[in-house]
């Protein structure tokens, strides 16, 4: 089998977010895939196989971090359709049966990938106790992100202060049943970014996530209110760093960003 390691969210290697993929013939043990997951120990791995013709998706697609899988997840599905791709394995847009129902990466002639996810639905919740802390920032605002995603999303003073963050993961973990997402709008919008933000999720095993997709579906529809426009790009500002292209279009949000294949070798287990 071959497994594939594709840097998502970015033209470049060794930037964005990394995820493995494995095609498949079908899904087998989900012990079996959750200790691939473990040993490629990126933030997530995911798994696809073709499902037959006709039907309302073309393949089947799970995510798993090394420590569990999980019902969303926007750069492994954008690194899949880019194997799928580039790969000659499948052409045009291509829909996947996932947990979050059926997502479609569309790709384009310049090597871009939109993926289509639903808009998370977001509440406006008290700063829930020891967030501030844990993160050594103070939340001006806090939003619930809905059942699909399940983190905490919180506004921060401004784009220096999400980039100094050094929060205390362990104390993280107790805020949020996932994650927290911690942005702010660019300082300076004219650097090609419109807002940007950071990823912590302690509770499945990853500490910060270099460019999280899904995280964009409630970053999308939380910025587009405030700064009046439908379409924006995000900038992750973590160590690795990557761009996503967001678009609000209801109750579906579009993310568009690239993907480059750094590594491909053979699963022998």
């Amino acid at each position: 089998m071959r497994m594939r390691i594709v840097d998502a969210f970015t033209d470049r290697p060794f930037a964005g977010n990394p995820a493995g993929v494995l095609l498949l013939d079908d899904f087998p043990e989900d012990d079996w895939l959750q200790h691939v997951a473990l040993e490629v120990n990126h933030a997530e791995t995911a798994f696809a196989h073709p499902l037959p013709e006709g039907g309302e998706a073309d393949w089947a697609l799970r995510w798993f971090t090394p420590a569990t899988e999980v019902a969303m997840c926007g750069h492994a599905t954008l690194a899949t359709a880019h194997v799928l791709h580039t790969t000659g394995t499948h052409t045009g847009p291509v829909r996947f049966a996932t947990r979050s129902g059926v997502l479609i990466a569309t790709p384009a002639d310049d090597g871009a990938i939109t993926l289509d996810f639903p808009t998370a639905p977001l509440t406006p919740v008290e700063v829930p106790e020891g967030v501030a802390e844990a993160l050594g920032a103070a939340p001006s605002t806090a939003m619930d992100t809905g059942p699909n995603i399940g983190d905490l999303l919180v506004q921060l003073a401004d784009e220096e202060t999400v980039r100094g963050l050094d929060p205390d993961h362990k104390a993280l973990a107790s805020c949020s049943s996932y994650g927290i997402i911690a942005t702010a709008p660019a300082e300076d919008p004219a650097r090609g970014y419109d807002f940007v933000s950071r990823c912590f999720f302690p509770n499945v095993g990853i500490d910060e996530d270099p460019v999280t997709g899904s995280a964009h579906t409630a970053l999308a529809p939380y910025w587009a209110e405030r700064l009046g426009r439908a379409d924006l790009t995000g900038l992750q500002a973590s160590a690795r760093s990557g761009l996503v292209r967001t678009g609000v279009r209801g109750d579906r949000t579009l993310l568009t960003g690239h993907a480059v294949t750094v590594i491909e070798g053979d699963l022998l287990a």
